[in-house]
């Protein structure tokens, strides 16, 4: 493998990591739910970039299954969040919706 691929790789590797990372402070703080449900999806988002670099880095395509399945997983599980976001509000307002 090229040696500036693998730097790349490597320097891919590292900013997923630290973003993952991040996610989670904010997923731990908060302050509120919408903006847990907004670090989920990033980390989601993080964890798909991680497995298509993985895929590259050692010649799997079979990461890129992965990293497609829990891409659709991650979209399914950001609808329902927003979802119960939405009637909890809802219901907090007093509203019938």
């Amino acid at each position: 493998m090229d040696s500036f691929l693998t730097l790349a790789l490597e320097a891919g590797f590292l900013l997923i990591v630290l973003s993952v990372v991040l996610a989670f402070v904010r997923l731990m703080r908060g302050p509120s739910l919408p903006d847990r449900v907004v670090a989920l999806d990033m980390m989601t988002v993080s964890i798909v970039a991680f497995c298509g670099l993985a895929a590259i880095r050692y010649d799997a395509p079979a990461f890129l299954d992965v990293a497609l399945v829990l891409a659709l997983v991650g979209f399914l599980a950001t609808v329902a969040l927003a979802r119960f976001a939405e009637r909890n509000s809802a219901r907090n307002r007093g509203d019938d919706a």
